[in-house]
Formats: C-alpha cells, structure tokens, sequence
C-alpha cells in the first residue's frame, strides 16, 4: 500500500505542475491581448478629439456655414450638365455608328446572297448542260400579256403568269429569264404557247416553236413579243442565239 502512494504521488505532482503551466500559458496569453488592445486604444480614441475641439468656433463661424451650403447648392450644377452634356453627346455618335455597322452588315449580307445564289446555280446548273430561255416584249400595242407556257421535247417546263406591274416591266425594256434548266446534247424542240388580250382587247392565244441542238456549253433562247404593223396584229418569234 505504501508504494503504491509513494508512486501515486509524483503523478498528482506531475499534474498539478502541468495545471499551473498551463494556467500561466493562459494569463500570459490574456495579458499580451490585453497590451495590445491598449496600445490600438490610444489610435482610435483621439479621432472624436477634433469635433470637440472644433466645436467651439469664433462669431465667423455662423457665416461661413451659411455661405457654405449656397456653395454646395450651386455648385453642383456644372458637374451635373456636365454629365448631362456629356451622356447626350455619346448617344448621338453611338446612333450614328450603330446605324453604319447596320448598314455595313446589309451590304455584307447582301453580297453574301448574292455570291451564293451565283455559287448555287453553278452547282445545280453547270454550263456544259445548261439551256436557259428568255422573254422580251417590244412595243406591244397589238398584244397585253397574260401568261406564257413553255414545253421542251413535249414536257412542260414552266407556266408563268404575269402581274401588271411585270408587263410594265417588259413594256419598258426589260428581259426575263423564264426558264433554266439542263439539257443533255443533242436535238430539242422547244414550244412555247402565249395567252393575253389581242386586238379590240379579245382573248388572244398563240403558239411559237423552234428546234435547236444542244451542244457541250450554255445553250440561251430569247421568246420575243412584237408588233406587226401592216397587219395590226402581234408577232411571236423564237430567236436561238446558241452558246
């Protein structure tokens, strides 16, 4: 039994020695955060010291801050239409080159269209097959357009109507392409049927045809609306002007 207080008791020596260590730890921690909140009071605290010091002010004082908020109330307006020159001014420049930039892109868009429909009917119509038929009215006084049907080799190829604002058109000079397709080379016969109000504005409708030979390259045919003058009556021709 006495030994085993004898070893017992370097234990709770050990222990006790290891509490107090540990309580010291603990103080010394608490004194060194307790310096340090000293040492930061010193800092902060003198910054209310001016307002006191500043609030006894001299018999000026009342003058100069009524001369201050007139100068704060005036002051702010040429900042301020400043700003508001300045704001209107970018609107207008950005308009102006956000309307070029959209202008830019419908040109841009435009030749893209363009270069595609060309690219297009290079790919769907190659020259070494291709046979395209026009349409041109001269004068016509005898004959007011209505529709025309087109027949190659005894197959229907194309049946237009026109609106009168597309015999206007014609009236004045302009050509029509009716028709593109592709041939393959040989002998074809080509027909070509007009339908539209004749002399004394009567129902009018005639036929044209002509036979030509499709040879390797492009192959162009012009249908052609005429006057007849001696004979007051209209005259429809098919002109081939080959490759």
């Amino acid at each position: 039994m006495r030994a085993q207080i004898q070893i017992s008791r370097p234990g709770g020596v050990r222990c006790a020695r290891t509490r107090q260590a540990v309580s010291c730890c603990a103080g010394a921690l608490l004194a060194l955060a307790c310096g340090a909140a000293l040492a930061q009071a010193p800092a902060t605290s003198p910054a209310p010291a001016p307002a006191a010091s500043q609030a006894p002010a001299t018999s000026q004082a009342p003058a100069t801050s009524q001369a201050a908020p007139a100068a704060a109330a005036s002051a702010p307006q040429a900042p301020g239409a400043a700003v508001a020159a300045s704001a209107e001014a970018p609107s207008d420049s950005d308009t102006r080159a956000l309307d070029e930039q959209t202008q830019a892109l419908k040109k841009d868009v435009v030749d893209l269209n363009r270069d595609l429909y060309v690219l297009e009917e290079e790919l769907l119509y190659p020259a070494n097959t291709q046979v395209a038929v026009f349409l041109s009215v001269d004068v016509g006084n005898f004959f007011g357009l209505d529709s025309v049907q087109l027949k190659i080799d005894q197959k229907e190829v194309a049946n237009y109507l026109y609106t009168p604002r597309e015999v206007d058109a014609l009236l004045k000079g302009g050509v029509q392409r009716l028709y593109i397709g592709n041939l393959k080379t040989g002998p074809h016969e080509l027909v070509a049927f007009f339908t539209g109000k004749g002399p004394n504005a009567r129902d009018y409708r005639r036929g044209a045809t002509v036979k030509f030979d499709k040879s390797i390259g492009a192959h162009y045919l012009e249908l052609k609306i005429d006057d007849r003058q001696h004979a007051l009556q209209p005259e429809f021709e098919i002109k081939d002007w080959g490759e």
